[in-house]
């Protein structure tokens, strides 16, 4: 983890606030678009957020937090009782939804989903490559950064406050295309298109076959755990007193990758597990033996 200074709390939209978290020990450690960190807070909760600040200035982080009515705990936390001054911590920059490199790009974005994207149209301007953002949110005063962006990139920019954009007008494109909002922005961007790179708020909906008991080897102790059919490889782990970082616990912000030395697991997650790994909130086995590296 990486000790900062939360320099500057800022209102960007309704119920959005602006976070900059300058580093206290020097540099912040590098990271590229698309790149989240996990913030820990003062009332033990540990949260994820998408970087949306300049990869080119390591001094700081800066992440936008909504207030979610259904908060358990974290952005209303943020939102009603950090202060700047306040010491913070958060994790090395993970990034499941890199910008490849393109000539053409096609950003979408949803309401808070514009933080991602953020540095991603600025990455791509950049490089010269032709970039377009379609931005939608309720109302304009919801939508943070817009004013920003509009007269930032100019017509690159499409505003949406009232309304949705007709995404089949843009069928032809032939570039790379990235989406992050809700569900129902995500699927109407996969209907349309033959490839999405998309980073979700929640995981989809899928059925898996029951859950059945395995058994995981420790490989740096040698104990091996018995995980039931009841219980999640991270809580087992944890009450072992193997702590494994982790946020979200839906299988969408990747906090607890754990190395698969052997076995097989079964991936449940919605980031896509690289070979050789797995997420413990959510994943099983399919073989009835796993060795982790922990």
């Amino acid at each position: 983890m990486q000790k900062t200074i939360l320099e500057r709390v800022e209102r960007v939209a309704d119920d959005v606030v602006s976070l900059v978290l300058r580093g206290d020990e020097g540099p912040l450690e590098a990271w590229e678009p698309g790149a989240h960190v996990d913030l820990a807070l003062p009332n033990w909760l540990t949260r994820q957020y998408s970087l949306c600040g300049d990869p080119g200035d390591l001094s700081a982080y800066r992440i936008a937090v909504r207030l979610d009515p259904l908060s358990r705990g974290g952005s209303e936390y943020i939102h009603w009782y950090l202060n700047p001054g306040r010491t913070l911590e958060v994790s090395s920059p993970r990034n499941h939804f890199p910008l490849v490199p393109a000539p053409e790009y096609l950003f979408l974005a949803g309401g808070i989903g514009i933080t991602p994207i953020v540095p991603m149209l600025r990455a791509a301007v950049s490089a010269g490559a032709a970039a377009s953002l379609v931005y939608v949110g309720r109302s304009a005063s919801t939508m943070p950064f817009a004013a920003e962006l509009a007269a930032t990139y100019g017509d690159r920019v499409s505003l949406f406050s009232r309304g949705r954009p007709d995404l089949a007008s843009f069928a032809e494109f032939a570039g790379e295309v990235y989406c992050c909002g809700p569900a129902s922005m995500l699927a109407a961007a996969e209907a349309v298109f033959p490839r999405v790179h998309a980073e979700r708020f929640q995981p989809t909906a899928r059925v898996f076959g029951p859950d059945t008991a395995f058994e995981v080897v420790c490989a740096r102790s040698g104990a091996t755990i018995q995980v039931p059919a009841d219980e999640s490889l991270l809580d087992v782990l944890n009450h072992a007193g193997r702590p494994v970082p982790s946020g979200c616990r839906e299988g969408v912000c990747g906090s607890c990758e754990l190395s698969v030395l052997d076995g097989e697991p079964e991936h449940r997650d919605d980031i896509g597990a690289p070979a050789g790994r797995m997420y413990a909130c959510v994943s099983r086995a399919v073989s009835p033996r796993l060795v982790l590296d922990v």
